[in-house]
């Protein structure tokens, strides 16, 4: 079986794509592509500009800030992280999140360190998340845009109930899910080194 980054996969091309459909933030469009063989497919394919969300990590290090949302999709309120759409062409992710945790949770982050990044559903769309560790948070009034951003609840997750949350399914949100588990990481290599006994002695 061929390598999912050897020559297999890097001799599909794409060729084109005609419009389909679109709808203000996202599109969708009929694909045409190649593969090894020279055969000639299409796919349909929703192009997304793109997403931000953040873990917001609390002063003890240990909890974060989530929220809990109605998405119409799935018709429930879900528990997410802070996020939001990089619907402003070319601005910096760090300003649309910033942005997104005043919004969302009514703070203000004094560091935003990247922790992950990845697409959310390469099977048909090409939205790609970054999500960052939100930091030194400072509280403000919250600006909601929309009406379910205005009935969210804003709610506190201790970093060690992520496995029991997913278990019970009240975690069910793929971006929180792995930017929680990236954090968590992020926050425990720190913790482990700065425990390190200093080569210079006390």
């Amino acid at each position: 079986m061929p390598s999912a980054d050897g020559p297999e996969a890097d001799a599909f091309r794409r060729i084109g794509e005609r419009p389909r459909y679109d709808g203000g933030f996202f599109r969708v469009v009929t694909g045409t592509f190649v593969g090894p063989d020279g055969f000639t497919f299409e796919r349909e394919v929703i192009r997304h500009p793109g997403a931000v969300c953040a873990v917001p990590l609390e002063a003890d290090r240990q909890s974060v800030l989530m929220i809990r949302q109605y998405r119409a999709a799935v018709d429930q309120a879900m528990l997410e992280l802070p996020a939001g759409k990089r619907d402003i062409e070319g601005e910096d992710p760090k300003v649309c999140i910033a942005r997104e945790l005043v919004e969302e949770i009514g703070r203000e982050a004094t560091q935003l360190t990247e922790v992950a990044r990845f697409y959310n559903s390469p099977g048909f769309c090409n939205e790609e998340t970054i999500c960052y560790l939100a930091e030194g948070l400072i509280e403000c009034p919250r600006e909601a845009h929309g009406i379910e951003e205005e009935h969210l609840t804003v709610e506190r997750v201790a970093l060690d109930d992520v496995e029991e949350l997913m278990a019970a399914g009240d975690l069910a949100d793929a971006k929180s899910i792995i930017g929680l588990l990236a954090a968590r990481a992020v926050v425990a290599g720190a913790r482990a080194k700065s425990s390190q006994p200093s080569i210079f002695g006390a």
